[in-house]
């Protein structure tokens, strides 16, 4: 039976994680329990065949929530349903259900380095993945056949070329391609890509990129693909999700997020992204201003003259009340700071929204 392409794989709703705080001196006498917002209230879904990008600065909770839909983390609330059925509420430390989830549901890691053990080759690594999961087959014959086959996908070929090879043989791609040919050693249905190419050479990460589209066309996998560059994310993803001190605050399909942003940080995150054409047009203005001096300087969100936003993230052990963007808003109002806004719907296509009071009863 075919697998209709728009298929649910993997769905979070209102996944929450907060790490508890260690105490020190004299705090250590105190009964008070400190946490660290690290995740509240998310939901997102992967479709099989699509691929979902989560986007935001450092420190926003991505990894943490691709570290808890691969069951790494305990979960403080939430649900987590893989093909329509719950998981269990902690972490599964090793045994057959864990297991049995990995199969399922493979993480990329940030850093191939870190992640693949610098005493082994690559052939170790990759047959030790496939022995876990079940598919090395019976004898040397099958397992040779099976190892160049997972290099042939990442497109590592000839295979003998890179068997006997340790991580500090490779390049930065090569080995992110060995890590991602350990994850298909699983022949995964999801793929949970945590910022893939942000420690690979700029030269080389749209190789990578392309590689994972092609294994989603290939293998019809549902790939939530974690960055902090929204310009990777209009590319390479069906869908974006914009994450910010914790929480979503946009989301829709990738080029009505990346060219119409509505929420005041997805601006802001658009805006900081290169764009050779505007600083083209940057130039031409100021150029134009004629030794005007500052007020001849483009603005911040919203363009030229727009308020631009100042300050830091807020701490996530005590967040702000009310939208957690406020504090570095330009157009905060009263209601912002008191009152957490829902998403509300941008436009008329029902797909596109921002949790964002400026849309409260706007359909525009």
């Amino acid at each position: 039976m075919t697998t209709p392409a728009a298929e649910v794989v993997l769905e979070a709703e209102g996944l929450t994680k907060h790490f508890p705080v260690r105490k020190r001196g004299r705090a250590a006498l105190s009964r008070e329990v400190r946490v660290v917002h690290a995740v509240d209230d998310v939901d997102l879904r992967l479709l099989r065949g699509q691929v979902t990008s989560l986007v935001g600065e450092s420190g926003s909770g991505k990894s943490t929530v691709a570290r808890l839909l691969a069951q790494l983390y305990p979960r403080t609330s939430g649900d987590i349903r893989l093909h329509g059925e719950p998981t269990p509420l902690a972490t599964a430390r090793g045994g057959r259900r864990f297991r049995a989830y990995c199969r399922r549901v493979q993480l990329i890691f940030q850093d191939p380095f870190a992640s693949l053990n610098p005493v082994h080759n690559v052939e170790y690594h990759l047959t030790r993945a496939l022995r876990i999961h079940g598919r090395a087959g019976q004898g040397k014959e099958q397992l040779r056949a099976a190892l160049a086959n997972l290099l042939d996908r990442v497109q590592l070929t000839p295979a003998d070329r890179y068997l006997s090879k340790y991580p500090h043989e490779l390049s930065g791609g090569q080995r992110q391609r060995v890590a991602i040919a350990r994850a298909l050693a699983a022949d995964p249905e999801a793929l949970l890509a945590d910022e893939p190419v942000s420690m690979l050479d700029v030269s080389i990460r749209l190789g990578v990129l392309n590689l994972l589209r092609d294994l989603k066309e290939r293998l019809n996998l549902a790939i939530l693909y974690i960055t902090h560059d929204i310009a990777s994310a209009r590319y390479f993803a069906d869908t974006v999700l914009v994450m910010y001190a914790g929480r979503m605050v946009e989301g829709g399909d990738s080029e009505t997020v990346t060219q119409r942003p509505a929420h005041p940080y997805t601006r802001l995150l658009v805006e900081s992204a290169p764009d050779p054409d505007r600083l083209t047009s940057e130039a031409g203005s100021l150029g134009e201003a004629g030794g005007a001096g500052e007020a001849g300087t483009a603005g911040g969100v919203g363009g030229a003259g727009a308020p631009v936003p100042g300050g830091e993230p807020p701490s996530l052990i005590s967040p702000p009340a009310g939208c957690r963007f406020h504090p570095r808003c330009p157009f905060v109002m009263d209601k912002c700071r008191t009152e957490l806004p829902p998403r509300l719907q941008v436009g008329d296509t029902g797909e596109h929204w921002a949790a964002c009071w400026l849309f409260e009863g706007v359909a525009a």
